[in-house]
């Protein structure tokens, strides 16, 4: 096997494609002594620099339960034209937390709270946007009869009600001095109106023919230089008389609104203004309206203008007319465009410009404009952060660390990361670290605050605040790929890997995958590179590695070049192989690999989004399976998978319809698999399961390939022991076992433990554990089936490999309180609160305050977890229970 070597070359795009051996030189020796050669090459271990973490542009509260709480008590009294704000606040904590269906759900909540037609507008236009790329879920829904209303634009010109605007007065009463008809001349024509019905259009048209003012005598009045066309005055005229405008062009009728606006009628203004609406159909048009009505102040076309214009998220905002109208308005002209909802309005713009190019002019002007709206302290300190974050980026040092510094006097504890930042960059780490120390003297410390201070650290005292942070937050990825850096650069290769191997096994992470390709390479272990960069180009087909300066997709055809080709059948060896072996990352990199040459894709894909479902990438997963429909190789088939992007998008009843209809058309193995699964999911009733057995049956009769007939047997076991029929469910998992279904060990584990055989329900977990490359479930199971000695040591097990796992720390912290310790069960569950926002991890905390009469504690806790699922009976029922002990 040849060398990996990295020269400078190896950042030049331009010169892969004519000679990408001048940078990837294929040589024996060790990579380490290649960062000696000052001429040329740049080692293995140089090219795993770390960056330093992000300063992360998001609201980030100290406390976020104590936010949490404080919304939902506020949602629970506030008038209705507050709640919007509120959950847009929500879906600012969530984000920050990097719980994107949460963050999602307060955003759809949002848009269903919008008491205004601006803020039903701007979350809609916000929800289309989360939900870029999912637009065949709409189409999908209206095949099934069912529209997707965030999709919908909104007809809301007849929803905003026209008042009384026409003078009123007596006819009786009030005396016109001059003739029933009052002639207009307009250059040569003559237009003749209802003097009575003309004057009572506005104020100041009564007072000009009926009040002190020469026209009131005069048969004819010269109109010319008012900028009124004959045909648009004739119309005028025509509205005073019936109230309804004729039809007539866009031209004629901003000709009248023109008119409206000088002479006050509002009447007319109004009509005008509805009537431009219903013209406005392109982004030109919204453009040119737009402007129209910001002069005007006409708030109706304004917001026909704004939807639009949100509607073509994100690419409108490469529009510098766009841009000019959004980055330009002054506050009057922001309220004629969202009336209150310019808070709203700009968070969605800048959150998308951010997302596009976070140092752009364009970000910056979005949150200037975001901090120009701001009105209380916590919209100001997420405005005054994300605008100084922006200022670090594109190095404005001296007004980033004003706007720093003001976001954190206003409360925004996590801008003090940016202060040290500056502070450091000025030579001062000693500074630095003082602004750290400070803020963790004053509270409870946080992971990110240790990770923040290890960057002003070196040697020892570095490494010991990166442990902490771990410690604190298994989740911050900078600490893994430090001390992984820092034991490549020793030559522990292996110790490397192990380290990164340890937040891969439970988190994701594209730059630690890079990192351990990186380790793979100084191995000389180019099949386990492959696999990494495969892995990495299946999550972000785009990806670009060492500092973004080459594509992923460059770098994994060098590495093959240095791999023995697979055959498609030695392809799918591997795939049953590495997927008994419970090897997701490794089952991603054989399926890329198997999608280059085999035909049936749509299969593959579909595979493909099983596995990041179970690896938590569900974005991915979506794109996986909108995949496999397009690459589907008949009907039948495309349907099945047009049923699954229904049923994991929540909408189960359309996805059986899909099912049926592929059943109809041919009965398959997926399309019988399918509807068991929705059916079983949606169904309470206990005579459903004698259904779901027939279809998994039905299943098994169709050719399949056994990963999948294997997933079908251990499903049938399920149900088998639901219904108490464990000699069949035996049965189903020991059959679902032959054909290399590791995971129905666990089933059969249940089986052996409901026969009151703890001992084989303990032993076949065991197998289980040394079978799959991710056991962290297995040990949590396990743990069910032994003593509590045991159970202690597998659930450490449990946290060791995937911290993000709450019921270890629901046990542990059960076993304090048994023992009578209160205070250390609490801190077991606030070790785990403080990184990851779990209903159940909440629900015990406030049930354990409660018990000890901490009554404020436990509703702060209650109302938090009912933040991060409302509708959860038992929290309501503790929620109540807690609030009515409230002194």
């Amino acid at each position: 096997m040849r060398k990996l070597f990295f020269s400078e070359s190896a950042c030049r795009e331009t010169k892969l494609h004519s000679a990408p051996h001048s940078w990837l030189l294929l040589e024996r020796g060790n990579l380490s002594k290649s960062s000696g050669h000052a001429s040329g090459g740049t080692s293995i271990e140089s090219l795993m620099k770390m960056p330093e973490p992000a300063v992360l542009p998001h609201f980030k509260p100290a406390d976020y339960v104590d936010i949490l709480a404080q919304i939902h008590e506020e949602l629970e009294s506030c008038p209705p034209d507050e709640k919007s704000c509120l959950y847009l606040l929500q879906f600012q904590v969530f984000r920050g937390l990097g719980e994107a269906k949460l963050s999602r759900r307060s955003l759809q909540s949002a848009w269903e709270k919008a008491s205004t037609i601006h803020e039903k507008l701007i979350f809609g236009a916000w929800l289309k946007y989360e939900k870029k790329g999912e637009e065949a879920i709409s189409d999908l829904l209206s095949s099934c009869g069912k529209c997707s209303q965030e999709f919908r634009l909104l007809d809301f010109v007849s929803q905003v009600s026209t008042g009384a605007h026409d003078m009123s007065y007596d006819e009786e009463s009030d005396e016109f001095r001059g003739s029933a008809v009052v002639h207009f001349r307009i250059r040569d024509d003559m237009i003749a109106c209802d003097r009575r019905k003309l004057a009572a259009l506005s104020t100041p048209l009564y007072a000009m023919l009926n009040g002190g003012f020469r026209e009131s005598y005069l048969e004819v009045i010269d109109m010319s230089r008012n900028g009124i066309s004959p045909i648009g005055m004739r119309a005028i005229s025509k509205f005073s008389l019936s109230g309804r405008l004729p039809y007539l062009s866009a031209d004629a009728i901003l000709e009248m609104l023109d008119f409206a606006n000088k002479f006050c009628c509002k009447g007319l203004k109004d009509a005008c203004e509805r009537k431009l609406a219903s013209f406005v159909s392109s982004r030109q048009d919204a453009i040119d309206f737009m402007e129209c009505a910001l002069e005007l102040g006409c708030s109706i076309l304004a917001a026909s203008c704004l939807q639009v214009l949100l509607n073509e998220l994100p690419e409108c905002l490469n529009d510098e007319q766009v841009v000019r109208i959004f980055s330009s308005a002054n506050k009057q002209q922001r309220l004629t465009m969202v009336g209150n909802a310019s808070f709203s309005l700009y968070c969605l713009l800048s959150e998308v410009s951010m997302s596009t190019n976070p140092t752009s002019d364009v970000t910056l002007s979005f949150l200037e404009k975001l901090v120009e709206s701001a009105s209380d302290s916590r919209q100001k300190q997420l405005a005054l952060h994300q605008l100084a974050c922006t200022r670090f980026l594109r190095k404005d040092y001296a007004e980033a660390e004003l706007l720093f510094s003001a976001a954190f006097s206003a409360g925004h504890l996590y801008s003090v990361v940016g202060l040290a930042r500056l502070t450091s960059l000025r030579g001062n780490k000693h500074f630095a670290l003082k602004l750290l120390d400070s803020v963790m003297s004053s509270r409870w410390p946080l992971g990110w605050m240790y990770q923040e201070r290890a960057l002003y650290l070196d040697g020892d005292s570095k490494l010991e605040n990166l442990n902490k942070a771990t410690e604190l937050d298994p989740t911050l990825t900078y600490p893994y790929m430090f001390r992984a850096a820092s034991l490549m650069k020793r030559q522990s290769v292996e110790a490397a890997l192990m380290e990164i191997n340890r937040i891969l096994g439970f988190k994701l992470v594209l730059e630690c995958l890079e990192l351990r390709f990186c380790c793979y390479l100084a191995l000389e272990d180019y099949r386990a590179a492959l696999c990494d960069v495969q892995a990495i180009l299946t999550l972000a087909p785009d990806y670009r590695m060492i500092g973004g300066r080459v594509a992923a997709k460059q770098l994994r055809r060098l590495v093959l070049e240095n791999v023995e080709q697979s055959t498609t059948a030695d392809c799918w060896m591997q795939l049953y192989d590495r997927w008994s072996s419970v090897d997701d990352i490794g089952s991603l990199s054989v399926i890329y690999q198997m999608l280059e040459s085999d035909t049936s894709k749509g299969v593959l894909y579909f595979r493909q989004s099983l596995l990041l479902l179970r690896l938590n990438c569900p974005e991915a997963a979506m794109r996986s399976l909108q995949l496999a429909r397009e690459h589907a190789a008949s009907d039948h088939e495309r349907l099945v998978y047009e049923g699954w992007i229904l049923y994991d998008t929540g909408h189960c009843e359309e996805g059986l319809q899909k099912a049926e209809a592929s059943i109809a058309i041919q009965r398959s193995f997926e399309a019988f698999f399918l509807k068991a699964y929705a059916l079983a999911d949606s169904s309470l009733d206990p005579s459903t399961s004698a259904t779901v057995v027939s279809l998994l049956e039905d299943a098994l009769r169709c050719p399949s390939d056994r990963l999948r007939k294997g997933q079908a047997l251990n499903n049938l076991g399920s149900v088998y022991v639901d219904c108490g029929k464990l000699d069949l469910a035996a049965e189903c998992y020991i059959n679902a076992l032959k054909i290399g279904h590791t995971r129905a060990h666990q089933g059969l584990a249940r089986v052996h433990f409901l026969r009151n055989n703890r001992t084989g329900a303990y032993d076949e977990m065991t197998k289980l554990i040394e079978k799959a490359r991710n056991n962290a479930s297995a040990y949590e199971k396990r743990s069910e089936y032994c003593d509590r000695e045991l159970t202690k040591a597998d659930l450490q097990m449990v946290t060791k490999l995937d911290p993000l796992r709450v019921y270890p720390y629901r046990y542990r912290a059960a076993v304090l309180m048994d023992n009578h310790k209160e205070k250390e069960a609490i801190e077991e569950l606030t070790k785990a609160i403080a990184f990851k926002a779990d209903l159940n991890l909440l629900h015990l905390r406030a049930a354990f305050h409660e018990h000890i009469g901490d009554i404020s504690s436990a509703l702060r806790d209650c109302r938090a977890a009912l933040s991060v699922d409302p509708n959860h009976q038992e929290m309501l029922e503790l929620h109540h229970r807690v609030n009515s002990q409230e002194p």
